[in-house]
């Protein structure tokens, strides 16, 4: 099987480049934000044609059950910033672009194999399920109540998986998402959870994307 990932950050990059050294895995930065991450991933469907992809890097956290370090899989993707409103189609809910399905469904296939997953050896829990996008970076207590008002359920916010599903749908390539949680935004203050992520635990955090690969 050949499988793409996509992150968007060089920091990111650099941790799973170390995490697939040995293997044939294509690992791309597509660089932050929706189009930077929909016109990435398009260039690696277009210029390797791969069987999958998935998205990996990290994402704020939001639930009880959730912790730094733990890993989201996505069930399903959607946007928090997308509005199309009701004057066309008043069928169309807040966070669906019209035409298009409200929430992009992980693949069924990789959602079970990440569902066998066993990650807590390495200190993390894997939780499924929706994970919303927008090009907003969730730096106060106040900007991810917003986001959570409209989308309770959601268990990570990041700023590339809800675009990098909206492309490979319409170009029927199979996806997943895998966000190690860098921060809890509602318990966080002027993002200090993150940049201690970076410095302090980020190393190793993104091996579950490697053992998920090795089970395909």
């Amino acid at each position: 099987m050949k499988i793409g990932i996509v992150v968007a950050m060089d920091k990111e990059l650099q941790q799973l480049r170390q995490v697939f050294e040995d293997s044939q895995v294509i690992v791309e930065k597509c660089g932050i934000g929706k189009v930077n991450a929909a016109l990435g991933v398009q260039r690696i469907i277009s210029d390797y044609h791969p069987d999958c992809i998935i998205s990996s890097g990290c994402a704020g956290g939001h639930g009880d059950e959730i912790a730094i370090r733990d890993v989201v899989v996505s069930s399903e993707l959607a946007y928090h910033d997308v509005y199309c409103g009701t004057a066309i189609d008043n069928s169309t809910i807040y966070g669906q672009i019209q035409g298009l399905p409200a929430r992009f469904a992980a693949d069924p296939y990789l959602l079970a194999k990440a569902l066998q997953l066993s990650p807590e050896a390495s200190g993390s829990k894997l939780h499924a399920g929706l994970i919303v996008t927008g090009d907003w970076f969730v730096d106060s207590k106040e900007k991810m109540r917003s986001i959570v008002d409209k989308f309770p359920d959601a268990r990570a916010v990041d700023m590339e998986s809800a675009a990098i599903a909206h492309t490979c749908y319409l170009a029927r390539v199979p996806f997943i998402s895998f966000r190690v949680v860098s921060d809890m935004p509602l318990g966080d203050n002027n993002a200090s959870q993150y940049h201690d992520f970076w410095q302090k635990v980020a190393a190793q955090s993104f091996q579950l994307t490697r053992t998920f690969v090795d089970s395909l």
